[in-house]
């Protein structure tokens, strides 16, 4: 029986000139054909295939074409735009974001982009395959597939972590006693030290036999790495890996949310404070283990809530290290099923959310029924942030300014700040 699904359009090698890049960052020719590592204005020859086509030859390169800085290019899924001239690779970012914004017919003031450097990211997560018997392959997945690409350096991540790699291939050896696990190292980088949290690794089996457990411990001693958790669960502990916010040291729990830079951190939780200032009272919402809360504290007493219990644990532990804060009420919440309501809010005049990739459209609704003068929208997801911007815009809210932020160097994604004003 011949299947009823479309099947993809197919045809022979084509000159083609790319018109723009779109939102995977591939290059779009007319057709529209597909074509990755392209920019515009390249006139390129596409192999025979369907509408995502591999390049045979770019026979007139862009004046914005640089040589890609890392060995691994092309192979590995990590980045997609290192073959981009920086300026105008970050003026593509902020112009898919403004896009994006006007598609929800947003007018507002763009501030110049945040952009992270080279060797800045401290935290990574790495994909793990099994190697020889004393050593992992170690990598990232490679483009549009799932097989891996061992990498050998990595020059997005800090250079601590890049040159750790010999010891994290070593560590995740001892992961393969079932053959159905597919480990991915979770690795942060902290003022103690490496903190690794370990997922992927078949449970139902057992988890890791005693012997295999023993071997962890022995590799992570070896390369002084600060802890190892497998799922949460201590397997090696030498050091509590801990993280400054603010004037506040927090102690992070196993495979605890931070911004990717700390710089990125920084020029957000900047923006956050200074439209803040003048608060009296302020609520920050998924606040995980204190990214802004702590710093918002130095103004104004501050509500913060979140739903991962260990964060907002380690939230509240972290407030007496910061003497001269105003105070900080942290509670365990789920904010999609339990928003904090708009007569909670009765009391708050500045409102900071910050949500995962979902966006915050129940909390954002009632941020919109409530009095608060003020809100900061942090996000991950310009499309997500868009929606929830439109429903407070609707409220009588105005989005007077955003800041990209382009922290997750030569990838597509670009995030943001913003601030709403009634």
């Amino acid at each position: 029986m011949r299947s009823s699904r479309p099947q993809p359009r197919s045809g022979p090698a084509v000159e083609v000139v790319i018109e723009a890049v779109g939102g995977e960052g591939d290059g779009i020719a007319p057709g529209p054909l597909y074509a990755p590592f392209t920019l515009p204005g390249e006139r390129v020859r596409l192999a025979p295939g369907g509408d995502r086509r591999e390049v045979e030859a770019i026979l007139e390169p862009s004046p914005e074409r640089v040589q890609p800085p890392c060995p691994h290019f092309g192979a590995c899924g990590g980045c997609a735009l290192q073959h981009w001239e920086r300026s105008a690779y970050l003026a593509w970012k902020v112009g898919r974001l403004a896009a994006t914004l006007q598609r929800q017919h947003i007018e507002t003031e763009l501030l110049p982009a945040f952009a992270a450097e080279p060797h800045t990211r401290r935290r990574v997560a790495l994909h793990v395959r099994q190697g020889r018997k004393d050593a992992a392959r170690v990598g990232y997945k490679a483009r549009k597939s799932w097989s891996l690409v061992e990498i050998e350096v990595c020059p997005i991540s800090d250079p601590r972590i890049e040159a750790a790699l010999p010891d994290l291939k070593r560590l995740a050896a001892p992961l393969f006693e079932h053959p159905k696990s597919a480990p991915t190292l979770h690795v942060t980088l902290t003022e103690a030290g490496l903190d690794i949290d370990i997922t992927g690794v078949e449970r139902k089996s057992g988890g890791l036999s005693a012997d295999a457990r023993m071997r962890l411990a022995e590799f992570a001693a070896a390369a002084d790495f600060a802890r190892v958790t497998l799922d949460g669960e201590i397997a090696y502990g030498a050091r509590q890996p801990i993280v400054r916010l603010g004037a506040a040291t927090v102690a992070l729990p196993p495979g605890a949310f931070l911004q990717a830079t700390p710089q990125a951190e920084a020029a957000m939780a900047a923006f956050v404070r200074a439209a803040a200032d003048g608060a009296e009272k302020i609520a920050d919402l998924y606040c995980g283990v204190g990214t802004f809360t702590l710093r918002l504290a130095e103004i104004a007493p501050v509500y913060a809530a979140d739903g991962a219990a260990e964060a907002v644990a380690a939230l509240a532990s972290a407030v007496g290290t910061a003497p001269g804060l105003k105070g900080i009420v942290a509670e365990a919440r789920d904010l999609v099923r339990r928003p904090v309501l708009a007569e909670e809010l009765k009391r708050i005049d500045v409102v900071v959310f910050d949500p995962p990739r979902a966006g915050a459209l129940e909390q954002s609704r009632e941020i919109a029924r409530s009095g608060v003068s003020r809100a900061i929208g942090v996000s991950c997801n310009p499309a997500t942030f868009a929606r929830d911007a439109r429903a407070l815009i609707d409220a009588g809210f105005r989005l007077t300014r955003v800041l990209p932020v382009d922290q997750f160097l030569w990838s597509p994604h670009i995030e943001l700040v913003g601030l709403f004003e009634r």
